[in-house]
């Protein structure tokens, strides 16, 4: 637990996959053909006590979905990727943009696609429905799944590791 605390230490930028992380990897579609996806208020609000305490936050997904414009907006999360087939280069662009050591930003993903970003992030996370070779690249496996309490429990995770949480959480006990 140490050695995931040491690496949290030094994130200053968080990446988020959508699909399996933010959600629970289920597709809805109507049938006027729009996509649905569940998210978690949890989550959501996990991220948006991560961006007040200083953390970046980023989502990078290879789907394309008005919704995850609409939950970012909503989270205050202005860099967001979409359609991104090939998640490398999108990573290697945000490390440049924001002037990062890619050992700085932590990688949530869930999925094979994920595997190139994850092997070159400070800290890589991924959720319990992701394939065995996924977990094994990972440096924590979060207890919740995504789309159920896993992105609030990275996100307090990694407000523990930088001594945040307890100030953050003692606003709502005033």
């Amino acid at each position: 637990m140490q050695y995931l605390l040491e690496r949290a230490r030094k994130i200053r930028t968080v990446i988020f996959d959508v699909d399996g992380v933010l959600t629970d990897g289920s597709l809805y579609l109507t049938d006027g053909g729009e996509e649905i996806k569940a998210f978690n208020s949890h989550d959501g609000h996990g991220l948006k006590m991560l961006r007040a305490s200083g953390v970046k936050i980023a989502l990078i997904t290879g789907r394309q979905s008005r919704c995850v414009d609409l939950k970012a907006k909503d989270w205050g999360v202005t860099t967001v990727y979409q359609g991104a087939k090939s998640k490398l280069p999108v990573f290697e662009a945000l490390v440049k943009e924001q002037e990062l050591d890619a050992s700085a930003c932590a990688y949530v993903g869930d999925d094979l696609i994920d595997l190139p970003v994850m092997l070159r992030c400070g800290l890589a996370i991924t959720v319990p429905a992701a394939p065995a070779l996924v977990k094994k690249h990972a440096h924590y496996v979060t207890r919740l799944e995504g789309g159920r309490g896993a992105a609030r429990e990275i996100c307090e995770m990694i407000m523990h590791a930088q001594d945040t949480l307890d100030t953050h959480l003692a606003t709502y006990l005033k």
